[in-house]
């Protein structure tokens, strides 16, 4: 009876590591990386953050809203952004895996693919199109904090009308309209020409010698690339949001540093318990890739849906630290750092 019990197991086991619509799943996140990253944060951030936020004790209530609408606007923002910036890009690439010669030249071909099959299967290849994809979230990190504390006191205004309290000479729309000054409002979908361009434009980063031996050097290091971007993103999203705050005339002063004290330790936290969790876990992510390769040895797109798992994992960990167990602690802990400053403050003057 326990052999059954097993051997039953472990068929329900391999027939979940083959089914049609996990390894769609996994194929469209290796393919849609960053847009698969913002949509998880945009679901955390509009509803399970703001809930966890709400449901902290011995925090003033405001500074709970102020929190909470940081975290809407940031996912939303996020979100767009990826639709801007990283969706076109991913779409590029995905020319390229599907017409190399039309974009790449020769000797690229050969050097990022020598055992001639599949571009997409090459590991240097595919090593440096994910950089690339996962790159566009780096990129647009700065326009992201931007706009996402030029929407903190719109949000506010919305969600809590009872705290609105206008500058006689400057609106909320003034600031969301200087965060979007100079840029085209049209959607702009990078197809036709605009999308060849594009594909180009990769397509001659990946020629480049430079950028050939850098992913040669370290292609092995793939299943982790997607982490270290993210934490890239993180610090650089956190250090942008931190003096944008800072110098905000439409958010409270006294609000400000509770804010920034939050967005710190949810970082700072997050990146350094998502790492820990990581390391925990490694030698069981491991076996399981190991046998998921075994089960599927014969899919001609092993090579994408293991990618899609290395993108998978670390953007789980960090949402669930991030939007979940986190925000309790950061903006209780934000508080206790801002009481504390002013008592320092106080005493020097």
């Amino acid at each position: 009876m326990r052999i059954n019990r097993t051997d039953k197991n472990n068929l329900t086991f391999t027939s979940w590591m083959n089914n049609r619509v996990v390894l769609k799943g996994l194929e469209k996140i290796s393919d849609h990386g960053t847009s698969f990253a913002a949509a998880t944060s945009l679901v955390m951030s509009l509803g399970v953050r703001p809930l966890a936020i709400f449901a902290t004790p011995g925090v003033e209530r405001e500074n709970k809203e102020y929190a909470s609408v940081n975290s809407i606007s940031s996912g939303l923002v996020k979100f767009g952004l990826v639709e801007a910036v990283a969706l076109p890009v991913e779409n590029a690439v995905k020319r390229i895996d599907e017409n190399p010669s039309k974009y790449l030249k020769k000797e690229t071909i050969s050097a990022l693919n020598p055992l001639k099959k599949q571009i997409s299967d090459a590991q240097s290849y595919r090593f440096g199109t994910q950089i690339m994809k996962l790159g566009a979230g780096v990129l647009s990190a700065i326009p992201k904090s931007v706009l996402t504390v030029a929407l903190i006191p719109v949000i506010m205004d919305n969600l809590f009308p009872e705290k609105r309290k206008l500058s006689e000479t400057k609106t909320y729309e003034d600031d969301y309209k200087t965060a979007f000054s100079g840029r085209d409002k049209s959607k702009v979908p990078f197809t036709g020409y605009a999308g060849e361009k594009l594909s180009g434009g990769l397509g001659k980063i990946l020629d480049n010698s430079h950028f050939q031996k850098f992913i040669k050097k370290y292609q092995n290091d793939e299943k982790n690339i997607a982490k270290h971007m993210t934490a890239a993103t993180d610090i650089l999203l956190t250090g942008t949001n931190a003096l944008l705050i800072k110098k905000s005339s439409k958010i409270k002063d006294n609000r400000k540093n509770p804010l920034i004290f939050n967005s710190i330790i949810s970082t700072a936290i997050t990146l350094g318990c998502g790492y820990f969790v990581d390391r925990l876990i490694k030698n069981n992510t491991n076996k399981f890739v190991e046998r998921f390769s075994q089960v599927n040895k014969a899919n001609p797109k092993l090579s994408k849906y293991i990618q899609g798992i290395n993108i998978l994992r670390p953007a789980l960990i960090f949402a669930g630290i991030y939007y979940g167990l986190l925000p309790v602690i950061s903006t209780y802990t934000a508080e206790r750092f801002e009481k504390k400053l002013l008592k320092f403050q106080n005493k020097s003057v």
